[in-house]
């Protein structure tokens, strides 16, 4: 049975629910397609290709963005971005070695002792350095976009009933940790609104110091409280103590070759058997025993969510872009990661043109979202006697 807007955490009154091609998508499909995003973002240091994959990003999530309070967050990751890439070119312009010769400005240096050799305070600031950091700090924007387009796209409560039996146990922390953030970025809008309605500052120390503690208070306890509702329906409730001594060594295997994989495929300069096979076989590992676990569990599922066709495109929209990227990576390296010294201009790959354009399919290929209707107050009635003018009175 499908699930209803009820059960998915979406608001209530909605027209033409019955349609069969308006509903949410798999919160699990979501995540899936930002996951390959930002496995894209990280084989490239291309300002151009990762300023693209941020606008693809940015289409989907306007397009299939749902009306909730979760779903504002792509917004403050942007912004968070920006802070990230100005906090990276701030190190290099304080701590960054000397790269390069097309010195930009001389700004005084500090000695450091013999100990510290290769560390400097200040120097001079080169065109290479600054590009340098530049680029590292738009590829990590690039990856936290992607993540706050899941964040935005897919919700809390729907992705927590998707969560294999196996994994059920972690259901509370689970909670807590997905619905901080969006949580946070709805209470600031709300305590900015309250704060205009009261005729105080929004900009500025005093407004900032104000606005800090009713902010964090009102998306923890939210937060608490609804993982708290969920652990009194059962989330959480441990079932065996003990695991499997079969099912632990996968586990813990897979882990390990995942987290192995994954800094391969991150890192330069590592073996090829050591990137994506090794990944492959850590996933592998960690299906194979999150299956087994979960034969032992009795948790059951109320109208869980289907995956049909359009889930399939859209994990495969992501995956498409990570792999033709990861390709390009060996195949283009200058063009995936452009000399900063000297200084290039950064070249665009057709294919990776290409692995762009699908990964902003979702926006048409995914299933549109039910459409919201709003009701208006109802007003009291006003009774017709005290709406009529009093009669004058003449002698």
């Amino acid at each position: 049975m499908a699930a209803t807007p009820q059960d998915s955490g979406y608001p209530v009154n909605l027209l033409n629910t019955n349609a069969r091609n308006m509903r949410p998508l798999h919160p699990l499909a979501w995540w899936a397609w930002a996951i390959g995003m930002a496995v894209a973002a990280s084989r490239t240091t291309n300002p151009l290709l990762l300023m693209l994959l941020v606008a693809a990003a940015g289409v989907v999530v306007v397009a299939r963005r749902p009306d909730a309070p979760w779903s504002r967050s792509f917004a403050f990751f942007l912004k968070f971005g920006l802070v990230i890439i100005a906090f990276r070119v701030g190190l290099q312009v304080l701590f960054g070695a000397e790269i390069g010769r097309t010195v930009l400005v001389a700004l005084p240096q500090i000695g450091l002792p013999s100990w510290a050799a290769g560390v400097r305070i200040g120097g001079d600031l080169t065109a290479e350095a600054l590009l340098m950091a530049l680029y590292d700090g738009m590829r990590l924007a690039a990856i936290i976009a992607c993540v706050g387009a899941a964040n935005s796209l897919a919700s809390p409560t729907r992705l927590l009933k998707s969560v294999p039996a196996s994994l059920y146990a972690f259901g509370v922390s689970i909670v807590v940790a997905t619905t901080f953030m969006p949580m946070l970025v709805a209470d600031v809008q709300r305590v900015r609104t309250a704060r205009s309605l009261r005729g105080r500052p929004m900009r500025g120390p005093r407004a900032l110091a104000g606005a800090i503690l009713p902010v964090l208070e009102g998306a923890i306890d939210r937060a608490i409280t609804l993982a708290a509702s969920m652990d009194s329906r059962g989330y959480g409730r441990r079932v065996s103590h003990r695991a499997p001594r079969l099912q632990a060594a996968l586990l813990l295997g897979g882990l390990c070759c995942a987290c192995i994989g994954s800094y391969a495929v991150i890192a330069q300069g590592t073996a090829d058997w050591l990137g994506i096979p090794m990944l492959l076989v850590g996933t592998l590992g960690c299906v194979v025993a999150a299956a087994l676990a979960g034969r032992g569990s009795g948790r059951t599922r109320y109208r869980p969510d289907p995956w049909r066709g359009p889930e399939w495109l859209v994990v495969t929209a992501g995956l498409t872009a990570a792999v033709s990227f990861s390709v390009l990576d060996n195949l283009l390296p200058l063009a995936m990661m452009p000399s900063t010294s000297p200084p290039t201009w950064p070249q665009l790959p057709v294919l990776a043109l290409l692995a762009i354009g699908l990964a902003a399919t979702p926006a048409v290929t995914s299933p549109p979202l039910p459409m919201v209707r709003r009701e208006r107050p109802i007003q009291p009635a006003v009774p017709e006697t005290a709406a009529a003018p009093p009669a004058r009175m003449t002698p």
